[in-house]
């Protein structure tokens, strides 16, 4: 049972740092509402999901034989964030929120899902973060490894799309503000944008261990 809060109490610290996956959602829900910064959670989700099957198959283990494989997904990750940054340093104000104007089109959801999932599945710090993080919580003595891993796994998911929802609610109650405020939505636009960027910089250099 200590083991199990201090597991929890990792995946907290981690999900509590900010990173481009909690950007992300901030200025989805900040610029596009609640529903849609929820389906961007959604793909969040589903990226950590591969990223545990992942690091259960060992594709940690390849990128440590072939460093070129970690090369290719950091380079492909940055290249998606600094991406992410621009098209918000040139998005021009926020879009309508009002119910009256009706459910966001298809393809909105479509991207908002999109985005999520290939943030997170394009940064190779998330794979290793499980690869490193789940192996030292399993018991060989306390029953089948795979099952135990499995189980890590769901609750790294379910605590991270908890967290995850909570920042894209913040980032809707953002939004309330920001309507009546142009000021504020040309600051959101340049702060995330920005640090979206820097993330996207920052993992272009980073090394494998």
């Amino acid at each position: 049972m200590t083991e199990l809060w201090l597991f929890l109490m990792a995946l907290s610290v981690a999900f509590l740092l900010p990173g481009p996956d909690m950007i992300l959602l901030l200025q989805t829900g900040a610029r596009q509402g609640k529903a849609l910064a929820l389906t961007t959670a959604i793909g969040l989700g589903l990226a950590r999901a591969c990223h545990v099957v992942l690091a259960g198959m060992g594709l940690a283990t390849l990128f440590k034989v072939a460093p070129w494989t970690f090369d290719v997904v950091r380079l492909g990750g940055a290249a998606y964030l600094l991406w992410l940054g621009v098209q918000c340093l040139r998005a021009n104000g926020l879009p309508s929120l009002d119910a009256s104007h009706g459910a966001p089109p298809a393809h909105a959801w479509r991207m908002a899902f999109q985005r999520g999932l290939l943030t997170n599945l394009l940064n190779p710090k998330a794979l290793l973060f499980c690869s490193v993080l789940l192996p030292q919580f399993i018991n060989p003595q306390a029953g089948p490894v795979a099952a135990q891993f499995a189980w890590l796994g769901v609750m790294l998911v379910t605590v991270g799309f908890a967290f995850d929802c909570c920042y894209a609610l913040a980032g809707a109650r953002i939004s309330r503000w920001l309507a009546s405020n142009r000021s504020a939505q040309r600051l959101q636009q340049w702060l995330f944008g920005s640090l979206l960027i820097g993330f996207a910089v920052r993992l272009t250099f980073v090394q494998h261990a």
